[in-house]
């Protein structure tokens, strides 16, 4: 059977008769994440991921049974997995423990600090460190699979690659893919150059400048704090065997002379590459460190403080792959403008159409909206109840950041409207909220889609 798309609208489905899909935390085409809890008293988040390519179900499934028996505090656990069916489509899923928050979340809004950076490092080399002694490659790290679980700091795990193996769907662009995984085996140093350009990217909000066409390392895009830069370096040189180990990495980080051989730093010559060198502005917002229970967990979490607001937004998910967003329509409507009604909806007895009592912009900190290259755009559907209320939402589009998907889905629980008339009555009605974040400001593009 051929594979079908994975869909939001599949909230409420159960899994294997067990797992309840109780919210959409992103994804498209063949996998998609949901919000779902475990069996047994109390109401215990968890994280469930379907995939519906029948060859890459079955390639996931045997991971998972290779890696179930994986532990280590850093480390988020499988919890469940096997197969499933919805609508006749067979199903692959895998269940594990829910983030409260993910690095990819953070970046936008601010960089990281070179202490929060060094406390960041420690588990995931912990973490690494371990998946490699088990003859395994993580294979997709990058800041959206760095996550804090109960105040903790973990890998995900429900995508490790067995060392020596060739990585499938790895995109060979992406400058968080190690450049021989295009072709070759994968092997724990392509874990190495993933972590050089994670460093980069948390530290000054951009990823490291590279042409993956050309046989050149990559190119820093700003300067980095010591001993970030030399790392940074060490990590990401096109040619696996020139790059440093973990042991390395550790002994740059409490600078001890590292074992290996490090690459010059002649590659990174921002003047010529055409770069600025300006360092990327911080946030100067207060780190709040997070004491949890014993000693060995003190300042694990500093920088990823739970957020608040978590009534209305979506929680976090691993791996978020953009969705296309909605057309453009021709013009942008303002708020008090009525759209046409789309094709193929029915407006027998509609007298009046609905029109937008109060919206709601977000408000963007500077340091948030400064990171934006171009336009972010997600799209929200919001169903309108007869009093003009919102009485639900849901992601049309949630755009490629988790942050100002969060900040969107917000905002659209607070517009209230103007009911629309039928048969002189008010009826429900649904609109379409299309969020546009630039780095001038946010607009919103409202379109009442029914009646």
């Amino acid at each position: 059977m051929n594979a079908v798309s994975i869909r939001g609208d599949w909230i409420g489905q159960v899994i294997d008769g067990r797992f309840s899909l109780l919210e959409w935390l992103g994804g498209s085409g063949t996998c998609g994440t949901f919000l779902t809890e475990l069996d047994g008293p109390g109401s215990q988040k968890a994280t469930l991921k379907l995939f519906s390519a029948p060859a890459q179900a079955e390639d996931r499934l045997s991971t998972w049974k290779t890696t179930e028996e994986l532990s280590h505090v850093h480390l988020v656990r499988i919890l469940h997995f096997g197969r499933a069916e919805i609508d006749g489509t067979p199903l692959a899923y895998v269940v594990t423990e829910f983030a409260e928050e993910v690095l990819s979340q953070i970046i936008p809004e601010r960089p990281l600090t070179a202490d929060e950076a060094r406390e960041m490092l420690g588990p995931v080399l912990d973490a690494l460190s371990y998946i490699h002694a088990k003859g395994l490659v993580h294979g997709h790290l990058k800041p959206s699979n760095i996550l804090v679980v109960e105040n903790e700091v973990k890998l995900s795990a429900d995508g490790l690659i067995a060392a020596g193996e060739q990585a499938i769907g790895l995109n060979s662009s992406d400058v968080n893919n190690a450049p021989e995984t295009a072709t070759g085996p994968i092997e724990p140093s392509a874990d190495i150059w993933s972590l050089g350009a994670t460093i980069v990217e948390a530290l000054i909000q951009e990823s490291p400048a590279w042409d993956a066409a050309s046989d050149a390392d990559p190119v820093l895009p700003g300067p980095l704090p010591k001993p970030f830069a030399e790392i940074a370096r060490a990590c990401l040189t096109v040619d696996p065997a020139r790059r440093c180990t973990l042991s390395d990495v550790r002994a740059m980080l409490e600078g001890r002379p590292s074992v290996s051989p490090l690459p010059a730093a002649t590659a990174m010559d921002l003047n010529a590459a055409g770069l600025r060198a300006e360092p990327v502005a911080q946030a100067k917002i207060p780190v709040i460190p997070l004491i949890v229970g014993l000693v060995l967990v003190v300042i694990i979490a500093i920088g990823f403080a739970i957020r608040g607001h978590k009534t209305n937004t979506v929680p976090m998910q691993t791996e978020t792959t953009q969705q296309a967003p909605p057309a453009e329509p021709d013009s942008k409507p303002s708020a008090s403008t009525v759209s046409a009604p789309p094709s193929g909806i029915a407006t027998t007895g509609v007298t009046a159409r609905g029109e937008v009592a109060n919206r709601d912009v977000p408000n963007v900190p500077r340091t948030a909206s400064d990171t934006i290259q171009g336009k972010v755009t997600v799209a929200v559907r919001v169903s309108v109840d007869p009093t003009g209320a919102v009485s639900g939402a849901e992601f049309a589009s949630h755009g490629p950041s988790a942050y100002f998907a969060r900040l969107a889905m917000e905002s659209a629980h607070k517009w209230t409207f103007k009911p629309p008339q039928s048969n002189g009555h008010a009826t429900t009605s649904t609109w379409l909220l299309r969020y546009e974040f630039r780095r001038s400001g946010p607009d919103v593009i409202p379109q009442e889609t029914n009646p």
